[in-house]
């Protein structure tokens, strides 16, 4: 079982030392530079975690949502209207991030992990974060599935920034504190193929899915090596 990501959210820092600075440098110009924050991302996947067990399940969910956030009950719904229609179970999943990329600018994120119900089953999940204008983190995106067997546990969070494209000029402070990520989240599918997605405020890491009658993928795509590559793949059969 997991050991050593049991930890509080305030020492998330420290499993992904090195990932971000300490403080947003400025150019002469008095702009900020993007700024990637992977370990605050994880800080805010261990507090939503946590308090799934403090407050239960689906109100933890409830708190920690952006207002057009997107899960999977398999189909895609609106995790607000969703959410408020449940009942939180008598024992919430736990879960543990293993992995998270993040934008060069840091407003929007993605982190992947493990999950445990109380029955005994496991699996993993995709959540996409973004950045809101007071600074905090929400998701977006929430997904998974079950597999037989357990993710093994790394010793520390994988944490990877995406390159910064030099041909945008940096975001003022005041521009990535207004900024909100392109979200697209469909009608209810109804049976047919539908899809959405969302992009970084500079283009660095984007996020899609696709439902089909076959199932669901979920994309993450984060930029490297000057062009944007897939770091992250989902594909989930339909039940």
């Amino acid at each position: 079982m997991i050991r050593r990501l049991a930890i509080a959210a305030s020492a998330a820092a420290l499993l992904v030392a090195g990932c971000a600075p300490a403080g947003p440098p400025r150019t002469a110009g008095g702009r900020d530079q993007p700024l990637a924050e992977p370990s605050r991302v994880v800080a805010a996947e261990l507090a939503f975690a946590r308090l799934a067990q403090e407050k239960g399940q689906w109100t933890a969910f409830i708190e920690t949502s952006d207002d057009d956030a997107v899960m999977f009950v398999p189909e895609p719904v609106n995790a607000d209207d969703w959410l408020r229609r449940q009942t939180n179970p008598a024992q919430a999943v736990r879960w543990q991030p293993h992995q998270v990329w993040s934008s060069c600018d840091g407003t929007l994120a993605a982190t992947k992990g493990a999950w445990q119900r109380p029955d005994g089953t496991v699996g993993y999940f995709t959540t996409v974060w973004a950045r809101q204008r007071n600074g905090e983190y929400e998701w977006v995106l929430d997904q998974g599935d079950t597999l037989e067997q357990p993710l093994a546990a790394p010793e520390f969070v994988e944490a990877k920034a995406a390159e910064c494209d030099s041909t945008n000029r940096p975001m003022t402070r005041r521009e990535r504190e207004r900024y909100r990520p392109a979200i697209l989240r469909p009608a209810a599918c109804d049976g047919t193929p539908c899809s959405g997605g969302g992009t970084s405020a500079d283009g660095t890491l984007a996020y899609a899915y696709a439902v089909t009658p076959q199932g669901r993928q979920v994309t993450v795509q984060m930029r490297q090596s000057g062009a944007m590559a897939e770091v992250l793949r989902s594909d989930v059969a339909a039940e």
